[in-house]
C-alpha cells in the first residue's frame, strides 16, 4: 500500500519513483507532504470547477465532472512549477505567489456566490424587478398601439355595417327597370319597360364585415393576452440571462452592505491564499533532501558527460 501511495505521489508531483526508492526516509516524507497539499489544492479547485461549469455554463453532469478534471491538471502543472524546481528561484517564488493571489480571488469569489446563492436570489429578484420596470414600458407602449389600431379598425368595419344595415332596413329592395322588346310580324320592335323590384344588393356585404371584425376581434384578444403576459414574459427572460458578472456584482453590492458578508469572503480568500501558498511556503523553508541532491548530482553527471563527448576528437 506504500508503494503504491508513493507512485501516486510521484505521478502528482513529477518526481521519479525509481530514484526515490533508494533515497532516505526525510524524502520520501517531503514527497508524502507534497502529495498531501496537492490533493487538497486538487479537491478544492475540482469542487470550484465543477459548481462554476454547472452554475453558470449550464453544462450537464459529464461536461461539469471534464471541466473538474482539466482545473485538476491546471492545478497540478502550476504546482509543479514550484515542486520540479531544486534550486531556489525568488522569481518564481514570487510568480508562483502572484498566481496564488489570483487563484485564491477566484475561488473566493465562486465559493462565496455559491454560499450567499439565496442572498444573490433575494437581491437578484429586486434588481429584476429594476430592470423590468426599465424594459416594460417600451415593448407594452408597442402591443398597446398595435391593440388601438386593432379598435379603429374594428369601430371603422362597425360603422361600414351600421351603414349598410340602415340602407338595408329602409330599403330592403331596389327598384330596377328591365327592357323586354318584341317583333310584331312585319318585323317591327317594340320595346316595353317594366319596373320591377329586386333584393339590395348589399345584403351579402354584411357576411364578409361581420367575418372580417370578428377576425379583429379575435387578433386583438391575442394582443391583449400577449400584453397581460408580456410582463412575467420579461421576468423570466432576465432571469435566464443573468451571468457570472451580473452575480459578481450582486455579489459586492452584498459584501459592501453586509459586515458579516465582507468578512466571510476575506475567510474563505485568506484560507484559499494559504492553501495556494502551501507548497511555496514548504518548498522556501524546508531544506535539500537527498532526492535533490541526487538529482542535481546526475545533472552535473550529465553536463561533464556532454564536455568531455564535446572534448573528445
Amino acid at each position: 500500500m506504500r508503494s503504491i501511495w508513493l507512485k501516486f505521489g510521484c505521478f502528482l508531483t513529477g518526481y521519479n519513483y525509481r530514484i526515490l526508492r533508494s533515497c532516505s526516509e526525510l524524502s520520501v516524507k517531503r514527497l508524502l507532504k507534497y502529495t498531501s497539499a496537492l490533493l487538497i489544492i486538487c479537491i478544492l479547485w475540482a469542487v470550484i470547477g465543477y459548481a462554476f461549469s454547472a452554475r453558470y455554463l449550464k453544462t450537464p453532469w459529464y461536461g461539469s465532472t471534464i471541466i473538474s478534471f482539466v482545473m485538476i491538471v491546471l492545478a497540478v502543472q502550476v504546482e509543479r512549477q514550484i515542486l520540479l524546481a531544486f534550486q531556489k528561484s525568488i522569481s518564481l517564488s514570487i510568480f508562483r505567489v502572484c498566481i496564488a493571489l489570483a487563484m485564491a480571488l477566484i475561488g473566493a469569489v465562486i465559493i462565496d456566490q455559491i454560499i450567499l446563492a439565496k442572498d444573490i436570489e433575494k437581491q437578484k429578484l429586486l434588481n429584476i424587478d429594476d430592470e423590468v420596470n426599465k424594459v416594460f414600458p417600451g415593448k407594452s407602449e408597442i402591443l398597446k398601439n398595435l391593440i388601438r389600431e386593432i379598435d379603429l379598425t374594428i369601430i371603422s368595419k362597425e360603422q361600414e355595417r351600421k351603414s349598410i344595415s340602415d340602407d338595408l332596413q329602409k330599403n330592403p329592395f331596389l327598384w330596377t327597370i328591365e327592357a323586354r322588346t318584341t317583333l310584331d310580324s312585319v318585323g317591327h320592335s317594340t320595346t316595353i319597360y317594366i319596373k320591377k323590384q329586386i333584393p339590395n344588393t348589399k345584403g351579402p356585404l354584411i357576411d364578409g364585415l361581420d367575418r372580417n371584425i370578428l377576425q379583429h376581434r379575435l387578433e386583438k384578444n391575442k394582443k391583449d393576452s400577449l400584453l397581460l403576459g408580456i410582463r412575467p414574459a420579461i421576468e423570466a427572460e432576465l432571469k435566464l440571462n443573468v451571468g457570472f458578472l451580473d452575480e459578481l456584482k450582486i455579489m459586492s453590492k452584498l459584501l459592501s452592505e453586509s459586515g458579516v458578508s465582507l468578512v466571510t469572503w476575506f475567510v474563505w480568500f485568506f484560507f484559499l491564499l494559504g492553501i495556494e501558498c502551501l507548497i511555496v511556503v514548504s518548498k522556501a523553508l524546508d531544506g535539500p533532501t537527498d532526492y535533490e541532491l541526487l538529482m542535481n548530482e546526475l545533472m552535473q553527471l550529465h553536463f561533464r558527460k556532454v564536455e568531455l563527448l564535446k572534448s573528445t576528437p
